[in-house]
């Protein structure tokens, strides 16, 4: 039996390193942010990522265990993310838990971090506890900077990408948009955070796709909208009234997202949706959720830190694959992509559209 595992999240540019045990309770979780590091470039330089995966990430691990009291004696195995994610930032994860694991004879297993995500909800720490009658199946929304996909959520382990973005994710139309206004980097918290004293009426932009039945969504058209409409305004007008326009943008990501959600839960004839990923904490997302759970929907949104990319989620789900006997082996390898095998596709269509 895994009792308790130490689990590492370095997919992207946060370096994250957490202490799970088999219920999804918490230990404890430690996080380093690169924002600093990739602002003045506007978003994520992934040598800078690595590089500073590679600073960060052992002085995490020293720090969790000294801070819980615990010692390498207390932990039963090891997690880590080894896809999909940047390259050089995997590596650095994967290559310290692989020599952890070979040099302390302890278990390791690498970890989808979009499985991660999917998972997220059933956390539990000493603030947070899901509904005793949260449990598959349902249908998840994954959506951060770099996916954005719905997902029926069967089982553990058995899950079918039902929809999914045609071009951008709506995280990256959050980080391009808030460039165009000027509003810096990480875009989508800025844009957030500018929205809430704006009028969301105030410009319209499109909501692509959202009149298909289907479950596919669409960004790239948004944001070449907004460009047009931006580049079309004077200085003075831009300054004016870049709240209202943060506002307009951040309500038609919103309308696709929760359209398509419904839309989803009524296919699949459910009503518990689960919505997950770095844009799960924009505040207009989960304010629109609340109206949801008034329609009768068990809408569950994991707390801000187990939205964003952390160690958690890949503890949680790793150690559920320990306990079935699973494990990696030391040639395990990162990718930048899924495994074929980690996600089943069926992207819905209309009745009449389907073979």
């Amino acid at each position: 039996m895994i009792n308790k595992v130490i689990s590492v999240e370095t997919s992207c540019d946060d370096t994250s390193v957490a202490i799970v045990d088999h219920r999804g309770f918490v230990i404890d979780q430690l996080t380093a942010s690169q924002d600093l590091q990739h602002t003045p470039y506007g978003g994520v330089v992934p040598e800078i990522a690595s590089r500073n995966h590679s600073i960060a990430l052992l002085p995490l691990i020293d720090s969790i265990l000294k801070k819980n009291n615990m010692t390498f004696e207390n932990i039963d195995g090891f997690t880590v993310t080894n896809r999909p994610g940047l390259i050089g930032s995997l590596i650095v994860g994967l290559m310290t838990v692989k020599a952890l694991s070979e040099s302390l004879g302890k278990p390791f297993i690498g970890v989808n971090h979009l499985e991660g995500h999917l998972l997220a909800p059933f956390l539990k720490d000493d603030q947070y506890t899901p509904s005793d009658d949260f449990d598959y199946p349902f249908i998840a929304l994954a959506v951060s900077g770099g996916h954005s996909s719905l997902y029926w959520v069967k089982a553990f382990s058995d899950y079918t990408i039902i929809g999914t973005t045609k071009d951008d994710a709506a995280g990256e139309a959050f980080d391009k948009f808030a460039k165009m206004v000027g509003l810096g980097y990480p875009g989508g918290v800025l844009v957030d955070r500018k929205a809430q004293t704006g009028n969301a009426q105030k410009y319209s932009f499109p909501r692509s796709l959202i009149g298909e039945k289907n479950l596919m969504m669409s960004f790239s058209g948004l944001k070449s909208s907004a460009h047009r409409l931006i580049t079309s305004l004077d200085a003075a007008t831009l300054e004016k009234d870049k709240a209202d326009l943060c506002a307009s943008f951040q309500e038609a990501v919103v309308d696709v997202l929760m359209h398509k959600l419904v839309y989803a839960a009524q296919i699949y004839k459910t009503k518990k949706v689960v919505i997950t990923g770095g844009v799960s904490a924009n505040s207009r997302l989960r304010q629109r959720c609340e109206d949801l759970k008034l329609q009768g929907y068990q809408v569950v949104i994991p707390p801000l830190r187990y939205c964003t990319d952390n160690a958690a989620m890949i503890g949680y789900t790793g150690i559920q694959y320990l306990n079935r006997d699973e494990k990696s082996e030391l040639n395990l390898g990162p990718m930048s992509n899924s495994k074929e095998s980690d996600f089943k596709i069926d992207l819905y269509q209309e009745p009449e559209k389907r073979k």
